[in-house]
């Protein structure tokens, strides 16, 4: 099976760990890192599930039942995962990379995230009624009653 993306052809990696889905220990590597091997098949196990799930619906329909913002969610989500599994992979060859161009190419993206955050933020964010803001206030305040209106109601309250 292959990956398709930007119409491009990519050999899907094979990996054969079978040994470690039957809990056996191989004397291929050590067996402090057995546990850790374990939970990186799992990993890469859930991740394949996801993108089968994601392949199995064209991307102009996952895209048409999308609003821009999620449509724009969608694609970083996409290319920041694409890049990490690049980042693992050099890791995986020997390449430090912290000293290739993928790390420049992750800030990016991790700016633009930060930017759909904001504005998903502010979307969420209540807005003020002002009318209702300054009538709280106001009725909120303490107002003191005029002197000659207590004298008054002080008369009225000895004649009965």
């Amino acid at each position: 099976m292959c990956f398709h993306a930007s119409g491009v052809e990519v050999p899907r990696p094979r990996f054969s760990w079978s040994i470690m889905a039957s809990e056996e220990i191989n004397e291929d590597y050590p067996v402090e890192i057995h546990e850790y091997l374990s939970t990186f098949e799992n990993s890469i196990g859930a991740v394949d599930e996801m993108l089968k799930t994601m392949m199995s619906v064209s991307r102009n329909e996952l895209l048409q039942k999308l609003d821009p913002l999620e449509q724009a969610k969608v694609d970083l989500v996409s290319a920041y995962t694409l890049n990490s599994m690049f980042w693992v992979y050099l890791a995986t060859q020997g390449v430090n990379p912290k000293e290739h161009p993928v790390k420049q190419e992750l800030e990016r993206i991790r700016v633009y995230m930060n930017r759909v955050k904001e504005i998903t933020d502010k979307k969420k964010a209540g807005k003020l009624d002002k009318g209702a803001a300054s009538r709280f206030v106001k009725n909120a305040l303490w107002e003191p009653k005029p002197k000659n209106s207590s004298k008054i109601a002080n008369k009225g309250k000895s004649k009965n």
